[in-house]
Parts: structure tokens; C-alpha cells; sequence
């Protein structure tokens, strides 16, 4: 096993607990992934597995196809809406999947978010859009995602979800993590009564400077679980 594959294996196995700890799936619900670079393989979650209880042997490496290359679990069931996001987008260098309950109210209202803070649109590009139905696990839900996502880093899977995508495993995460916290916001200012969206120059201009002058050129500085 390498020593990139080994890393990524232990930063999916901490987004995982630290996903579950937060409340933003339940169960063994929800699904990480991250690719291997320059490898043409990425690294998943398996199929069943509580996240406080998986260890770097129950992951599971695909290559681009699907097929299993590493491991002995089955890959999760979303493994296609994977394979489709990695294929269509080449910045894309980890993807979470969780079951938040903000944004999930959001899919199952079929009301795209629209870009309503800063850090939101800084982490996804704008605003975040909800798919048509399909059901989980097919190759219609990883159509259907590719579809909507656009030039964004998230999307609402109607009835079932969130999607975040990342530079890596922990952007992704953030990005799952802000979401939730804008869907929140944008919940209780409805019920307020009024919802101010930032203009498009300013959600581009944050975006901007946020890949270019956002955060530390160190990139050893590692989170502790």
C-alpha cells in the first residue's frame, strides 16, 4: 500500500466519524469518497458499516469503472453517483454525501438554495441547486446529479439529500457543513419573512478570493479527531 493511499484512507476513515458525530447522517447512511492522485483510482466507503466502528480495512478502492481493485466489502451504494461526479468533474478530488436535516427538508421541498451567505458561496460557487427525483443507487441519481450540479461544489438530491464536493476530503466536508448551516439560516429568514441574496459580482468576486488568498500555504497542518 502506498503512502498517499494510505493517508487518504485514514482522512476518510476521520471525515466519516467526524460526519456521524456531527448528526449529519444517521445510521450508516451517507457515503465518503476521495480520489487517489495520478492513480486513476479513489478511495470509498463500504455498504452497511456504522462509522464508528470502520477501520481502513473495510474501505475500498475502484478505479474509474467500478471495479474493485482493494477490499473485500462491497462499495456503497451510491458508488455510481461517484464514479459519474469524478468523471464529469476534474477538480473534484473527494466527494461526501450526507443526509443533514436542513438540507434535506430543503430536497424534499424541491427549493434550490439560494447564495444567501458568505461562506457559502465561497465554499460552493453560489447558489445550491435540487435535482429531479431518482432513486438512490442508480445511474439515473448520477445523471441526474451531474445535471444540476453545474459549476458548483453541492447539490440537493431530491428526497434523499446532500452532495458536497471538494479540492479534499475535508473541503468536501466543509462544504456539507456550511451547506446545512445556510439551509438552516434560509429556513428560519423564510420564516421571518424576508430572504436577502448576495449579488452575482459579489458571489464571484468571494469565490475568487477565496481560492486564491483563503487560508494557510502550509498544507501539513493536519485536524486531529
Amino acid at each position: 500500500m502506498s503512502v498517499t493511499l494510505e493517508k487518504i484512507k485514514e482522512q476518510v476513515l476521520k471525515i466519516g466519524f467526524r460526519m456521524a458525530s456531527a448528526g449529519l447522517v444517521t445510521g450508516t447512511w451517507g457515503n465518503i469518497s476521495a480520489r487517489v492522485p495520478g492513480e486513476g483510482l479513489f478511495v470509498i466507503t463500504p455498504s452497511g458499516i456504522p462509522y464508528d466502528v470502520m477501520d481502513k480495512i473495510d474501505l475500498v478502492v475502484v478505479d474509474g469503472k467500478g471495479r474493485v481493485i482493494e477490499g473485500e466489502r462491497k462499495p456503497s451504494t451510491e458508488l455510481m453517483l461517484h464514479r459519474a461526479i469524478y468523471s464529469a468533474y476534474a477538480h473534484a478530488g473527494a466527494i461526501v454525501h450526507t443526509h443533514s436535516i436542513y438540507a434535506s427538508a430543503l430536497a424534499v421541498a424541491g427549493k434550490n438554495l439560494p447564495p444567501i451567505l458568505e461562506d457559502q458561496v465561497q465554499l460552493v460557487g453560489g447558489a445550491v441547486p435540487v435535482t429531479r427525483y431518482a432513486r438512490a443507487g442508480t445511474a439515473d441519481l448520477a445523471d441526474a446529479a451531474v445535471a444540476a450540479l453545474g459549476q458548483g461544489n453541492a447539490v440537493l438530491l431530491a428526497n434523499h439529500g446532500l452532495v458536497g464536493l471538494g479540492r479534499t476530503v475535508e473541503e468536501a466536508y466543509q462544504v456539507c457543513q456550511v451547506v446545512e448551516k445556510a439551509a438552516q439560516v434560509y429556513t428560519f429568514a423564510k420564516l421571518i419573512g424576508h430572504v436577502a441574496v448576495i449579488p452575482p459580482g459579489d458571489v464571484a468576486v468571494l469565490r475568487e478570493s477565496f481560492l486564491t488568498s483563503y487560508g494557510q500555504q502550509d498544507e501539513t497542518i493536519e485536524r486531529k479527531v
